[in-house]
């Protein structure tokens, strides 16, 4: 499943966010940093180092507002996530055609996270930088995501992907993974869908006995499918 979250962070909360990442000097450092084998070949970026306090600061910011987001807990059914990381993308930098990692090790312990989805937040509003795009393969082609500042995309890890070379101005993105209760993404999707189609008809008044039954149903596929 591939899905647009809008509005995760405020006005307010983009700026503090983008003055901070710009002001962050020597934590900036080769995005090759954490990239696998594969990866590394066609990594070309920044991304803030995982240990640096800003880091740290403005991963909990967005986790705060992440663990409210009716939408993104809909959607990926959270068990882990994994903090926050931030990438900068300018003067043709790129991301060529790859594969996240199945497996990461959670920076600072032992605990290792399973990459079931992969999350892209824009920091940068899209006509400030050309190029840059997010391409996300899957059975049903190649998808193009440039999204307004603020809003974010969660697609399944196991997808190739690209980010295509920014050539004016600066991408600036967080960029994070979500192990999820629902391994599976077929699965996944198909409680997503019962569930938005639930909502909507509590907000319709619809028939409170099949509103039950439902909702029943829901949470028995949550219970027969859930891996935690």
């Amino acid at each position: 499943m591939l899905l647009t979250i809008p509005n995760v962070l405020s006005a307010e909360q983009l700026s503090l966010v983008r003055d901070k990442l710009n002001a962050a000097g020597d934590a900036w450092v080769d995005g090759r940093a954490t990239a696998g084998h594969q990866g590394a070949q066609v990594k070309r970026n920044l991304q803030i180092n995982e240990h640096a306090p800003v880091a740290i600061e403005l991963g909990d910011l967005i986790l705060a507002e992440l663990e409210r987001h009716p939408l993104f807990i809909s959607a990926t059914l959270p068990h882990h996530v994994y903090p926050p990381m931030f990438n900068l993308y300018q003067g043709g930098m790129e991301f060529g055609s790859h594969v996240d990692g199945a497996v990461r090790l959670v920076p600072g312990s032992r605990a290792k996270i399973r990459t079931d989805i992969s999350v892209t937040l824009f920091l940068s509003e899209p006509d400030s930088y050309d190029g840059g795009e997010l391409l996300v393969e899957d059975t049903y082609g190649v998808h193009t995501v440039k999204l307004p500042a603020g809003h974010m995309i969660v697609y399944p890890a196991s997808s190739l992907h690209q980010v295509k070379p920014v050539t004016r101005g600066t991408r600036l993105a967080s960029f994070f993974w979500v192990q999820s209760m629902i391994r599976d993404d077929a699965q996944r999707t198909l409680l997503f869908d019962l569930d938005s189609a639930i909502q909507r008809l509590n907000q319709s008044g619809g028939d409170a006995h099949a509103l039950v039954q439902l909702t029943g149903s829901y949470h028995n596929l949550l219970r027969m499918w859930t891996d935690i």
